[in-house]
């Protein structure tokens, strides 16, 4: 068994066969996938998909980083409204992002605090987003970790330096397509970062793993991911399965 620990499978560009692409994935023995909230216009979608397959899918609950705008603070009092309205398995996507506008950060930066409060208060796991902001998103962690809060640095491409922060704050660390890259130096920080650190991802539909690079991604292709994982480990595609799927299950309680 895989866990897709991080898909939008909720998203539009699933609209004309997304049943299809459940089915694809249980057929890969993709048997657990997680859902990140993005903001108050993807919720809908999401619980939807999540009633559908309640064995299957998983839904989080948070505000992403780049939905963060003039209206942040309305958009947290919704997602805190839900998060007393059913069960959610985590605060997510949450984070900061600093790659395509800095315009918010302040606003950011609150709502990333924010929402690491509300895990905290309510013993959930967090999945984080970061990109070009891994200094902020950490000295903030730093500040709200008090060895209750867990979760994951989603789609992880760091160096080992960040690597080994992320787990010396009590998180794993999201590996997703890129890992499959030529390109990709992923392959040299996991030598240093144990196994047992690591949950796998897809970020469906972006990131696909070669050979699908360039198109849309689906959870089934987790398990190209976790061949990569097993040749750069050197051990066998079932143990990826195993200690990567108890990974998730732990973090997420799925």
């Amino acid at each position: 068994m895989l866990v897709d620990t991080h898909a939008h499978l909720y998203s539009s560009d699933f609209s004309d066969d997304r049943e299809k692409i459940i089915g694809n994935a249980l057929l890969n023995n993709v048997s657990k996938i997680v859902l990140p909230n993005i903001d108050a216009d993807s919720i809908p979608a999401m619980l939807d998909l999540c009633d559908a397959y309640p064995e299957v899918c998983f839904p989080l609950m948070g505000l992403h980083p780049t939905s963060v705008k003039e209206d942040y603070l309305e958009q947290l009092k919704l997602a805190e409204a839900w998060l007393g309205k059913r069960k959610f398995r985590g605060i997510g996507e949450i984070g900061i992002d600093l790659y395509w506008d800095k315009t918010y950060i302040n606003q950011q930066s609150d709502a990333f605090r924010t929402q690491l409060q509300w895990a905290r208060t309510m013993n959930l796991p967090v999945a984080v987003h970061v990109r070009n902001s891994f200094d902020e998103v950490y000295e903030i962690l730093e500040t709200e970790q008090d060895g209750s809060m867990k979760g994951v640095f989603h789609c992880f491409g760091g160096n080992v330096e960040e690597a080994k922060k992320i787990i010396g704050a009590g998180f794993y660390i999201g590996i997703g397509g890129v890992v499959t890259f030529r390109n990709s130096c992923l392959g040299e920080v996991l030598q240093h970062i144990d196994i047992k650190n690591i949950v796998l991802e897809t970020d469906s539909p972006y990131l696909a793993p070669t050979p699908f690079r360039g198109r849309r991604n689906e959870s089934a292709y987790i398990i190209h991911v976790a061949q990569k994982i097993g040749e750069l480990y050197n051990i066998p595609f079932g143990e990826v399965e195993r200690i990567t799927s108890q990974n998730a299950e732990k973090l997420f309680d799925i």
